[in-house]
């Protein structure tokens, strides 16, 4: 059971990790970028169905007191904002077609586009080892919280697996956008993404090792990712989705989808 266990874990960082690179490459390299818009909208109902419906019951189900709870949610959703600022765990890369976040800017005049643009070719080295290494970081705690969630119930590993997967594809695409944007290869920016998300199995094993012999940890890491979902969600997706002006309805379909399939899912565990 505890070889399964860690095998159930792998496979779910792999899911993850390597098939949410697979599916944004595939989205950026070949099928309409309105794709990957929609995306957004599924992506951001499972993320907040996930943490609502599913993480924090569990964690309160574990014995963890409303006032114990509640503190470390509202921490989590700080720390991910302090890390976001100091570009140690990345996620508003805008759209895969406004890479820099703001290419559709209409304030922005000819002088200042080719002022943007000339610090931008300065600044491209260090912005692009910067998304490889806080991708590699953002994914070796998406391992951990991936181990903790299985270390609770295997079916909550499931549901946090998932989730991780529907924001990470619109994440990585926005990675390859930049990537691209600053002259690297598709080949080049495959691999170097690829390999940054290989770092969410070595955190998902980091975890299973260490947080079995704690336990008592794994309700507050399982705050933490409710934290995080919480935080990508309203912090950055769902602005994504009010600057967007074309098929709402579908916007709002998906959305109610991503809700539904966690929903439904949620239903079947107790």
């Amino acid at each position: 059971m505890t070889s399964s266990l860690l095998s159930q874990i792998v496979l779910a960082c792999l899911m993850g990790g390597l098939l949410s690179v697979s599916v944004a490459a595939l989205v950026m390299f070949g099928l309409p970028r309105r794709w990957l818009l929609l995306t957004v909208s599924f992506s951001t109902g499972v993320l907040l169905a996930t943490a609502t419906l599913h993480l924090l019951p569990e964690a309160l189900e574990s014995g963890l007191t409303p006032h114990e709870a509640f503190p470390v949610l509202l921490a989590g959703i700080l720390g991910f904002f302090a890390l976001e600022k100091f570009a140690l765990w990345r996620h508003s890369h805008g759209t895969a077609d406004e890479p820099d976040g703001h290419a559709h800017d209409q304030d922005c005049s000819d002088h200042r586009h080719t002022h943007h643009h000339t610090q931008n070719a300065h600044d491209q080295h260090g912005e692009t080892v910067l998304i490889v290494i806080g991708d590699s970081f953002h994914n070796f705690t998406d391992g951990l919280l991936i181990a903790a969630a299985f270390l609770t119930e295997p079916v909550l590993g499931w549901s946090t697996a998932l989730a991780i997967f529907a924001h990470e594809v619109p994440q990585e695409a926005g990675d390859f956008a930049i990537l691209l944007a600053a002259g690297w290869k598709r080949g080049r920016a495959l691999f170097w993404n690829g390999f940054s998300s290989l770092m969410s199995v070595g955190g998902g094993i980091a975890g299973y090792f260490a947080l079995d012999q704690a336990r008592h940890w794994v309700p507050y890491l399982i705050i933490i990712a409710a934290s995080s979902f919480l935080y990508i969600a309203v912090a950055d997706l769902m602005p994504r989705l009010k600057r967007e002006k074309s098929s709402v309805g579908w916007h709002g379909i998906l959305l109610a989808a991503g809700i539904a399939l966690v929903a439904f899912g949620n239903a079947h565990t107790h």
